[in-house]
């Protein structure tokens, strides 16, 4: 009896055990219960699952979501794809710094979440209903307010509520990447997503970087090259301003599943989930034909699906090579018949439903009519087709093309952009030829007058008024493009900076002096002059504003407009804290910056180069950048400022020579220095002298030492070989830091100055040494620059130090 009593309440016992079990969350993960090969974690409206997987015969294991309530397990996201665990000993947990760790039986990280140290105490990670995988603190009660999310980094998979595109504000490219193959999710060779590159955003897929297929610019109804089709599955949605720049869409009700993916070809999948056959199908596929492949016909063709010859010459060209035209090879295109000299009865073919020209080489205005756009195209005679920028209400805005039209084909459907292509007077009808000369003196006469009440209206409010905070202006540009910014009245700048009050006056460099203003709305603004006797004229002006108007990364000073009444200046937004020099050599240096601030300040410097070097829209050299050119803002995060010395350039960047070597001497690296030579390299050199200085508290050039006549490289490098690098720290760093992590950053530091450009790392591989802490660093070889050649201190004898140097002459240098 005993013992039959003793049953049934151990089997009660363990009912209770297991129905607690199952009532307890299963969605969330803590930092004491981590998450091993065969547990999982289902969301709390049990539609996605996380756990491990192994893909089709494949033995190696990957942290993975997928649906839960789908019987084909589907794959939505791969954490771990280049890094599998080998065997089943993967486990998932939150480590000590608060970010998600994969490790295998080695304790060997595999993988984890790139968000900034936190406490681990209170970071839990939750996998949500939407399939995203979230990390955040959960002491604080506020939705959305994550430290990171795997929507952040989509693998091959779209899904509902996922952006694809830009977070401006952050320089966070969301894109998709495809698998290698069905059994090996590692990156594969094709990447989908927004390209920023030609200023009007569009989806692009790129194999390698290599244009594979896109989607055309979006006109406010639709993409221009994907035809408008009825849709009662999902709900797209484009968002484009100043902060985000992203696709999304929604599935139309709850009971729709809908997800896109990028296969291993390079395909873009559109798939619904079928209830009834219970298995996905897809709806659609990008490239879909042919004629969507990029640039198949070649440069100034139409493609045409259906045609007997699908590729065509645009009115007025003709096969580049006739032979290869004639065995269907088209990827030649098609050259002018004539060349276009803005001779009388030259004019405009209408190209109706078209997908446009890819943005090349272009100009666009976003204020300008569809006639008015037609006449700015016709006087000048490089511009060989013009279109709406926006198709929504009757269209608006115009884009004017230059030099050859390539990627444009034939919509079958629902297509709502034209394209107006220029034509000789021989490919038009006499009628059309005579009615568009009259047009265009109409039209010519009507804007000539135009322009003469906009001049007099305008000199006329700004003396009437002698108010507001701008107007948008066309500056002009060095090549074919115009840059619209916003341009500022002198009177509300001296104004604002209180006729340039000595006690508004923040600094002053090579460029002249910069005061602090505030605008009528209350926005304070930092005011850089252009001084009279600066070496830096119009074209530096110039540069700047094109460059930094671009930019746009958290770690870049922002360009809020400029002046050019009288006087040349930029508008800058204003920075409460100043530049970074005041902290670690200033007045600022009794309070002197914490370790792990300064750790943040470095990690900003490096990824605001990061985005100028890869990431930008522009492939950008700073050639300046020291302490003084950092600025800080309220909350002391780093900004990059002053492009002036900037360069752009396209693609891989290789050594450039040049004749005019500008810079600050302490900065510069030696190949540029001496020889003229410069690359993203060199400003990894300046970053190295950077680092070290924050490190160090002391300038380089300015350091002195009384055992040796090293500068400051110099002697981290004597100290480095010593083994005693903990040495070189700042005496005034407080001692609350982790002595391995400053040891890193000046190991990093020498990697950066070393003398040749080649055994210097690019900015990606400096951003994973300083966030990773399982990363092998060489060992450095000798910096250069690391002796002082200052006249002063060469081939003396100082305190009883011999410091003989073979002393170099930098010509043409020009001092920031």
């Amino acid at each position: 009896m005993d013992i039959l009593c003793f049953s049934v309440l151990y089997c009660i016992s363990i009912s209770l055990f297991s129905l607690a079990e199952v009532c307890k969350s299963v969605d969330v993960l803590s930092s004491s219960e981590p998450i091993r090969d065969g547990d999982t974690l289902v969301s709390a409206g049990e539609k996605f699952q996380l756990g491990f997987f192994s893909p089709g015969n494949s033995s190696n294991r990957f942290l993975a979501i997928w649906y839960h309530n789908i019987p084909e397990k589907t794959i939505v996201w791969v954490a771990n794809g280049d890094n599998p665990v080998t065997d089943s000993s993967g486990v998932l947990r939150i480590g000590n710094e608060g970010k998600l760790v994969l490790v295998n039986q080695a304790e060997r990280v595999l993988w984890s979440s790139n968000n900034m140290n936190t406490s681990s105490q209170s970071v839990v990670a939750q996998l949500l209903d939407s399939g995203n995988l979230v990390l955040k603190d959960d002491s604080e009660n506020v939705s959305g307010n994550y430290l990171w999310q795997s929507f952040d980094r989509p693998s091959n998979t779209l899904l509902a509520g996922m952006k694809l595109g830009w977070d401006l504000r952050m320089g966070l490219d969301r894109h998709m990447t495809s698998w290698k193959s069905a059994e090996d999710p590692s990156t594969g060779d094709f990447t989908y997503g927004v390209d920023l590159g030609g200023i009007i955003p569009q989806l692009v897929i790129r194999k390698g970087r290599v244009k594979y297929f896109r989607s055309g610019p979006w006109n406010g109804i639709q993409f221009s090259g994907v035809p408008l089709t009825p849709n009662l599955i999902f709900i797209p949605k484009f968002v484009n301003n100043s902060q985000e720049v992203y696709y999304t869409f929604n599935n139309f009700n709850e009971s729709t599943i809908t997800r896109s993916v990028l296969n291993a070809s390079g395909n873009h999948q559109r798939y619904l989930w079928n209830e009834e056959t219970q298995e996905w199908t897809v709806i659609y596929m990008l490239p879909h034909d042919a004629c969507d492949v990029y640039g198949n016909c070649g440069p100034n063709t139409m493609c045409i699906v259906g045609d007997f010859q699908i590729c065509n010459c645009m009115t007025g060209y003709q096969p580049k090579s006739q032979a290869e035209w004639d065995s269907l090879v088209w990827s030649s295109g098609c050259v002018s018949k004539n060349p276009f000299n803005c001779s009388k009865g030259e004019g405009f073919k209408r190209l109706e439903g078209v997908k446009i020209p890819d943005l090349l080489q272009f100009t666009m205005n976003t204020s300008m009519s569809l006639k008015e756009c037609e006449f700015e195209c016709f006087k000048n005679c490089s511009c060989r087709a013009y279109a709406n920028i926006d198709a929504t209400g009757g269209g608006s805005g115009c884009l004017l093309w230059f030099g050859d039209l390539l990627d444009v084909r034939k919509l079958s459907v629902h297509a709502n952009q034209d394209l107006y292509i220029r034509v000789s007077a021989s490919d038009l009808d006499s009628v059309n030829s005579k009615w568009k000369e009259w047009v265009a003196v109409a039209i010519s006469v009507a804007f000539v007058v135009l322009l003469v009440v906009l001049y007099f209206c305008i000199i006329w409010k700004r003396k009437k008024h002698a108010q507001g905070t701008g107007i948008t202006f066309d500056l002009p540009a060095e090549d074919e493009n115009s840059l619209q910014l916003l341009i500022f009245d002198r009177v509300t700048i001296l104004q604002a900076t209180n006729n340039f009050c000595d006690s508004n006056k923040l600094g002053e460099g090579g460029f002249g002096p910069v005061y602090k203003g505030q605008l009528p709305n209350g926005q304070e603004i930092a005011v850089k002059r252009l001084s009279e006797d600066s070496r830096q004229g119009l074209n530096e002006f110039k540069n700047e504003v094109m460059l930094i108007a671009k930019l746009q990364h958290r770690n870049l000073v922002k360009l809020l407009g400029c002046c050019i009444e009288e006087e040349r200046m930029l508008i800058y937004e204003y920075m409460p804290n100043g530049s970074l020099d005041s902290f670690i050599f200033g007045k600022t240096r009794e309070n002197s910056l914490v370790w792990r601030m300064r750790f943040d300040i470095i990690v900003g410097i490096a990824r605001g180069l990061l985005y100028l070097h890869r990431d930008s829209r522009l492939r950008i050299i700073h050639r300046d950048l020291k302490a003084s050119n950092v600025l800080l803002d309220n909350e002391m995060n780093p900004k990059i400022s002053d492009f002036g010395m900037a360069r752009v350039f396209g693609g891989d960047i290789s050594l450039v020579k040049t004749k005019r070597i500008v810079g600050t001497y302490g900065y510069m690296a030696p190949e540029y220095a001496i020889d003229g030579l410069f690359s993203t390299k060199s400003d990894i050199f300046s970053f190295g002298v950077l680092l070290l200085e924050i490190i160090s508290g002391k300038r380089n050039r300015e350091f002195n030492h009384p055992d040796h006549c090293f500068n400051l490289l110099g002697h981290a490098w004597m100290l480095w070989l010593e083994r005693k690098a903990s040495d070189f720290i700042d005496p005034q760093l407080p001692n609350s830091f982790d002595l391995s992590e400053v040891v890193k950053c000046i190991h990093v530091g020498l990697l950066c100055v070393q003398r040749r450009p080649d055994d210097r790392p690019n900015m990606s591989t400096v951003l994973l040494m300083l966030d990773s802490e399982s990363a092998s660093l060489p060992q450095p070889k000798q910096p250069g620059f690391y002796i002082e050649r200052s006249s002063e201190h060469t081939n003396v004898e100082m305190s009883g130090r011999n410091c003989n140097s073979n002393e170099i002459t930098i010509t043409l240098l020009e001092g920031r």
